[in-house]
This record gives C-alpha cells, sequence and structure tokens, in this order.
C-alpha cells in the first residue's frame, strides 16, 4: 500500500522536529555515539507513527532505546509544542532501531574480502 501525501508530509515534519528535539535534549549523542531519525511512518489514520532510529558507533543499542523509550514522553510533550498548530493529535510513537547503517558497514567488508580475489582472477 502506498503513502499518501498527507502521510508524507506528516512524516516529514515529524522526521525534522524530532531530529531537533534529539539534539536539545541531548538524546543526538549517547555512549560515545550519535543518534538520528532514519525515517518516520506514518498510519493511514496518522494516530500512529514508528519512528526509527538510526546509530552510529554507539556501544550499547539496547541501552540507548532504553533511554529514548524512558524519554518518549518528554519527546512526545515537546513534539506536541512545536506542531500543534499543524497537527490535531499528536501520534503515538514506536520506536524501531534502524539497523540500516550496520547492514551497509557489514556489506562493504564483504565486497572488500572479494575484491582482492576478483584482481587475482582477472590477471589469469
Amino acid at each position: 500500500m502506498t503513502e499518501s501525501k498527507r502521510q508524507k508530509q506528516v512524516a516529514s515534519v515529524l522526521q525534522v522536529e524530532i531530529n531537533e528535539i534529539f539534539i536539545k535534549t541531548g538524546l543526538n549523542m549517547i555512549g560515545g555515539g550519535m543518534i538520528s531519525i532514519a525515517a518516520v511512518k506514518v498510519t493511514p489514520d496518522l494516530l500512529e507513527a514508528r519512528v526509527y532510529i538510526s546509530m552510529f558507533q554507539v556501544a550499547d543499542k539496547e541501552l540507548a532505546m532504553k533511554k529514548v523509550a524512558d524519554r518518549a514522553w518528554e519527546i512526545k510533550k515537546l513534539l506536541a509544542d512545536k506542531v500543534k498548530s499543524q497537527l490535531r493529535r499528536i501520534p503515538v510513537m514506536h520506536y524501531y532501531l534502524d539497523d540500516t547503517l550496520d547492514y551497509v558497514f557489514k556489506m562493504e567488508e564483504i565486497f572488500k574480502s572479494l575484491k582482492p580475489t576478483a584482481e587475482t582472477d582477472t590477471t589469469e
């Protein structure tokens, strides 16, 4: 099912505002690493939002996700203050770890390990 124009607009606003909230509250730097909002997906009724959190060089990702979950009420309150003129209701936020960055690094390592063997095969 494709997202409607309104879903995309609301998701975009939420992503920008939540990123700013993370910076303001200090949640963007946890455990020596960086945290940002990779994506936000909103349900068609605009009542729920899935927030995908990307982590770079965070030692304990589970602990970082717990810190975000512990401050979820504060995040929602600050978000409500920022977008109250744009949305009738603030969606219920569900936070998920976005492991795309880890996957990319893992794939790069695999490609690097394959590259030397590919070069030796072409010289024969």
